[in-house]
């Protein structure tokens, strides 16, 4: 049995709860479901308040950042019909040492699966994803980007970087000939907002691991950018 120290060192950090979710800060290289043996980070949060939690949207194992679980199934469709209506706004942080082919814009075709756990983006608009972005040079070769994915397919972020020559720092699938000179995979779930039950929520919280993230120059981006919404995304 796993004490609360662990989970909250290993698996996650508590951003904040109420009587409909929680809000928790996932640690990278954490699986979202039980798998071989370990705890997936629903499981930990289960363990570590005592109570059945519902997923609502997921991140990949090599994802940090903000996840939302509900405390009932009826929270939980609640909050999973804002995702599809895409009335949930989510604000993304990667890294990568390769330059775009372009600095900002829309990266919008349609998802494919490709060879072994890929998926590749296609001309075509079935299985559509979009996604805005920014980015920054940070020096020594890095940019940050600062993504907002407006649909939620699986792998969109690290697929439409790939696409513009930007793979993401760290990333075992699409960056797999460098992956191992990083210490993580460097993409980290930023800021949420929505309203539910006709309140508006906004939750924000830091990357606090991995190398690059800790850096200065990305931290001084970020102070600087401070609240992603205010950004001039560019039109769909």
């Amino acid at each position: 049995m796993l004490e609360h120290s662990e989970i909250t060192n290993e698996y996650f950090s508590l951003v904040s709860e109420n009587d409909h979710f929680v809000v928790i800060n996932k640690r990278p290289g954490i699986n979202f479901h039980s798998e071989d043996g370990e705890y997936g980070v629903v499981v930990a949060v289960e363990k570590f308040l005592g109570k059945k939690l519902y997923s609502v949207h997921r991140l990949d194992k090599m994802t940090s950042g903000l996840l939302l679980l509900a405390k009932s199934s009826q929270v939980a469709h609640g909050l999973s019909e804002l995702f599809k209506a895409q009335q949930v706004q989510k604000y993304y942080l990667a890294i990568a040492d390769k330059k775009p082919k372009k600095t900002q814009g829309l990266i919008k075709g349609g998802m494919e699966k490709s060879r072994r756990s890929m998926w590749k983006l296609t001309r075509h608009q079935d299985n559509l994803a979009i996604t805005q972005f920014f980015s920054y040079a940070l020096g020594e070769g890095k940019r940050l980007f600062i993504v907002k994915p407006k649909t939620g397919k699986t792998h969109q972020i690290r697929v439409a970087l790939k696409s513009v020559g930007s793979a993401i720092c760290g990333d075992p699938i699409y960056a797999t000939e460098d992956a191992y000179r990083y210490d993580r995979g460097y993409l980290h779930a930023y800021q949420i907002q929505f309203t539910y039950e006709q309140q508006v929520y906004r939750f924000s919280v830091e990357p606090d691991i991995g190398v690059e993230f800790l850096a200065p120059a990305c931290q001084a981006k970020l102070a600087e950018v401070n609240e992603c919404e205010h950004l001039q995304w560019p039109k769909i």
